[in-house]
């Protein structure tokens, strides 16, 4: 009980554990008989505090082995980077004539609004002008948390520096002030206060009534650290109740004085006009912060108590010392020369250094294994890495732990933010494949029994989608279902999906959002709102709705994707309760007060732990300095006291990765003040190297023998099987193609919205070569007609069809001036027998010439084959259409084949066009080939015998790759595992 004059102000050490000790302390001052603690009131800074302390009173009433307990009652000051609003007791129902706080979600839109009027005609789009009404809410915040109005812009301390700023800061700080003042005339007329400003406005009334009647009950404040001038008052006003009393967490009692001053200021400035925070204030010191708060209380260093009781997870008292020591400002940190050992002494702290995050997940994971061996032992994982966090959660399903991340995860990356991601991209980018496959075959969609059915036809539907992208929008993908026989059910999901694609300019955003909404559910049913993202989900699209109504907002349809992604970012979706009661995986803020016998802190590299410091993007460092706002090196002292109250654990883990996913990361600076503090020596004693070799060791297996070339040898009855000419050039060069294409029958199949490839370009050249062939009409209108109804996309045809209407024009021209020939047979179908087998294929052109021979031609996308290839015997397809045409192969047109022609569509600068040349494998003019003509149909004949022979009609292995010299595709390398084996074979 404070005396009249007196503070009740306390500090828990890091070594002793906050939680734990306070409740340990709590119980036997305040109790009171059969009431046990109802009559106190507990401040507490946050929500996730108030259930970390409330199990620490579940743990020391069970200790104790007491039936049951009353509990204090417990308020939330409320925290802003939770964006958690005040308990009850602050901000009681009818007890003050205090205004109204708007709502975040109206004043960030609302804002966006402003912001546009004022850019006029150079405001961004949508998302943008969002992203950047999110900053200066931020701001506001920032300045409004500090009790910062906005007329302090306008005052002397700002006007010095402006003419100092470079013109963008000037810039910003206009637009800003113009912006924050017609805000706060909209707020006055509308009788309402920003939430910073209104529990601000509570903090004080609190203070004041508390002032002239001091309650009846007993106030305590514990583990509030924000430093906030209103709070700050409030605090010392509970600091000297006759029953209050203020718990500071991590406080060290232990610091000289020296070391305190070099802290700097901290706010305590000798004159009025002087800035609060100097250049030199440490800002970055674990205990900077807390040494603003005594400052802006009023309370002197040495007020402060040490609180008479330790936790159940208590560490030696030497660790406070070593903490203590190795967060010291620069120049104190010279003492560490002459610093004895039980001053830096870190007796059960051990350091990893993982190769990766991969590596050192897995060796969390193991540590955390091993510690559960251990009855009643509780582990706690700390790292703002939630990349990490996941990776360890995932590891330790392998024991069938599992293991809950406190921190939560992006509504985005959940199942039903998924959802709603992958309906705005579809809005977006009208029915693209990608996206709609994604939407269509999502968990959630039709997640019932007919789930199976609706899993086929989207399948049989993704199949005939694959390879380009067709026309934007629905319609041009119902020829896709009839081709897929799914017409009926591609109906009901183009019914279903069409509100989404309808097309403005700028649309009301509540519109969309219903939208999305209606369509999810048809889609989802109720399984979108089910689970907890689902809740989280439908409380954010509600909070967005009604707000856009209020303020009108519209935004571009193609904006709402991005818009929605970077509110959806900004909310955490926190697992329900459930997971292993004794390892618990936290955020840095979720890990405020918590203790457990193990801490194990990972991911302590910069930019993580500490993460990067991030400039304010609308006020200059020298305007927040001169208006008394802590600069972005402040939250790098957050950091540090984070890591301070980690390391009083009994038992405590560093861990870091060298390297990320971006390359070699840079140790934190908190990591290698540790190293330098035990030195080299010690540093090697307290390595785990052994956790890391167990690490590499779990996933140890016999070696594997060593995967040999693929030679299948199928049976006589398998390998009879009908060739086509292109596919007798797969059996010579890679017989392992054939048989996996032909034998096996497994097609290729082509990606999701795939680049167009040769294959496709050259189908596209084909038919339309051949409807012009047999029509006669302008090649140009063959070639609209031709692409449109393979519903080509308009960008791809944009790209491509000038160019393959440039080479298709040299084909008109070539065929127009040729004297003497003319074509005979265009785009037919032939076949022959050759020893009980049958050889097919299309022919693109045969013209009869003046002596009544015939030439074949083969039309090429691209590079035709060259001699050697010809030669090697791998492309026969124009010497074995020419035998197919002497033997009667074709219907139409039969008779000696004596010439042989590549037409390629590339390039040729010396075409009329640009495009188009024409060139032959065996020897004619300047063709200077080793193949003579009257050799040619002899030798692939000879080629096709031998084929049948060792293939078709023997027993030779289909061996992959056996011709490495010849161009084959890479389609079935996966199949025959290629780099499992290349290079080693015999």
């Amino acid at each position: 009980m404070a005396e009249a004059g007196s503070l009740n102000i306390y500090s828990i050490a890091a070594h002793r554990g906050f939680a734990d000790a306070l409740v340990a302390g709590l119980v036997p001052r305040y109790s009171d008989g059969d009431l046990g603690l109802a009559r106190l009131t507990l401040l507490l800074p946050s929500s996730r505090a108030m259930r970390t302390v409330r199990e620490a009173f579940i743990r020391l009433y069970g200790a104790s082995g007491s039936a049951g307990m009353l509990m204090p009652r417990m308020a939330v000051v409320g925290d802003l980077d939770l964006d958690e609003a005040l308990g009850s007791l602050l901000d009681p129902l009818g007890a003050t004539k205090i205004p109204r706080a708007i709502d975040p979600t109206e004043r960030w839109l609302r804002l966006a609004q402003l912001l546009e009027q004022e850019l006029g005609a150079e405001a961004p789009g949508s998302a943008v002008l969002l992203r950047q009404a999110k900053d200066i809410a931020a701001t506001m915040d920032r300045l409004l948390v500090e009790d910062i109005s906005p007329e302090h812009l306008l005052g002397e301390e700002v006007k010095g520096l402006r003419p100092e700023l470079a013109g963008h800061w000037q810039d910003s700080l206009h637009l800003f002030a113009r912006i924050q003042t017609r805000w706060q005339f909209e707020l006055s007329e509308a009788g309402a206060l920003d939430a910073a400003a209104r529990r601000n406005r509570l903090f004080d009334h609190a203070s004041n009534r508390w002032s002239e009647q001091a309650p009846i009950t007993p106030i305590v404040a514990a583990g509030v650290t924000s430093a906030s001038p209103a709070l700050a008052r409030m605090l010392k006003i509970i600091a000297g109740l006759p029953n209050g009393a203020v718990i500071l967490p991590d406080f060290d009692l232990s610091l000289d004085d020296a070391v305190w001053e070099e802290l700097g200021a901290a706010g305590a400035t000798d004159l009025p006009d002087e800035a609060p925070f100097a250049r030199g204030d440490a800002l970055t010191h674990p205990q900077y912060h807390l040494k603003l708060l005594l400052n802006r209380m009023g309370v002197a260093r040495g007020e402060v108590q040490q609180w008479h009781r330790k936790g159940m997870t208590a560490a030696p008292p030497e660790r406070t010392h070593a903490i203590s020591n190795v967060f010291l400002p620069p120049e104190a940190s010279k003492s560490w020369v002459d610093l004895p050992a039980e001053k830096r002494r870190f007796s059960g702290v051990r350091i990893i250094e993982s190769a990766n995050p991969e590596v050192e997940a897995q060796a969390i994971a193991l540590l955390v294994r091993e510690a559960l061996e251990i009855p009643e032992r509780r582990v706690n994982v700390i790292t703002p890495d939630r990349g990490l966090a996941r990776r360890v959660v995932h590891h330790l399903r392998r024991w069938h732990i599992e293991a809950d991340d406190s921190a939560g995860r992006a509504l985005s990356d959940t199942p039903a933010g998924r959802v709603f991601l992958l309906m705005t991209e579809v809005m977006e980018m009208r029915a693209a494949p990608v996206p709609l496959m994604a939407l269509l075959a999502h968990p959630l969609v039709k997640s019932g029994d007919t789930r199976g059915a609706w899993l086929c036809a989207v399948r049989a539907f993704e199949l005939e989608l694959r390879g380009p992208r067709k026309e934007p929008g629905l319609s041009p993908l119902a020829a896709v279902a009839e081709d897929a026989q799914v017409s009926e059910w591609w109906d009901g999901v183009s019914a279903t999906l069409s509100p989404l694609l309808e097309t403005a300019n700028s649309l009301p955003l509540a519109d969309m959002l219903d939208n999305l909404a209606q369509v999810g559910e048809a889609l989802c049913g109720e399984a979108l709102w089910a689970r907890e993202d689902g809740r989280a989900l439908s409380a954010l699209i509600e909070d967005l709705r009604l707000h856009a109504t209020k303020v009108g907002t519209a935004i571009a349809p193609a904006d709402l994707r991005q818009i929605l992604r970077d509110v959806m970012e900004n909310n955490a979706v926190r697992p329900p309760y459930g997971g292993h009661p004794r390892v618990a995986i936290y955020g840095l803020l979720e890990a405020r007060m918590s203790r457990a016998d193990l801490v194990i802190c990972a991911g302590l590299n910069e930019g993580s732990w500490p993460a990067t410091p991030s400039t304010d993007p609308l006020l200059a460092p020298p305007i927040l300095r001169a208006l008394g706002v802590p600069g972005a090196d402040f939250r790098i002292g957050l950091s540090a006291h984070d890591l301070a109250g980690a390391l009083g654990a009994p038992e405590v883990v560093l861990s870091r990765a060298e390297r990320d996913v971006s390359g070699p990361a840079i140790p934190s600076r908190f990591f290698l003040r540790i190293k330098a503090l035990l030195g080299q020596d010690q540093v090697e004693r307290v390595r785990d190297d052994q956790t890391l070799s167990y690490a590499a060791a779990i996933d140890d297996a016999q070696e594997s023998q060593q995967y040999q070339r693929p030679k299948p040898v199928p049976s006589a009855q398998q390998r009879k099987q009908r060739i086509s000419v292109t596919a007798l050039d797969r059996l010579r060069s890679d017989p392992y193609q054939f048989y996996a294409g032909s034998i096996l029958r497994l097609p290729e199949l082509e990606a999701l919205d795939a680049e167009p490839s040769p294959a496709w370009q050259g189908s596209a050249a084909h038919e339309i070569l051949e409807q012009w062939h047999k029509s006669g009409r302008p090649m140009e209108d063959v070639a609209a007609e031709v692409l449109q109804q393979m519903n080509a996309h308009p960008l791809m045809r944009a790209l491509w069809q000038p160019r393959l209407m440039r080479a298709l024009a040299w084909v008109e021209h070539s065929i127009a001036a040729m004297d003497g020939r003319k074509p005979a047979l265009f785009e037919e179908w032939g076949a022959m027998d050759v020893r009980g087998v049958e050889i097919f294929g299309k022919v693109d052109r045969i013209d009869q010439l003046a002596d009544g021979t015939v030439a074949v031609v083969d039309y090429k996308t691209g590079k035709p084959p060259s001699g050697k290839e010809v030669a090697a015997g791998y492309a026969l397809q124009l010497g074995t259409i020419g035998l197919m045409a002497e033997r009667g192969g074709f219907e139409k047109l039969q008779g000696e084949a004596s010439g042989f022609e590549y037409w390629s569509l590339g390039k040729n600068e010396k075409s009329d066009t640009g495009f188009g040349y024409v060139t032959s494998p065996v020897k004619m003019g300047r063709n200077q080939s080793k193949i003579e003509s009257e050799d040619f149909l002899p030798m692939a004949e000879d080629y096709l015998h031998d084929a049948l022979d060792k293939w078709i009609l023997g027993t030779e292995p289909f061996t992959a790759r056996e011709n490495p010299d010849a161009k084959v595709y890479t389609t079935y390398d996966q199949l025959m595992r290629l780099d499992e084996w290349l290079g080693r074979e015999e």
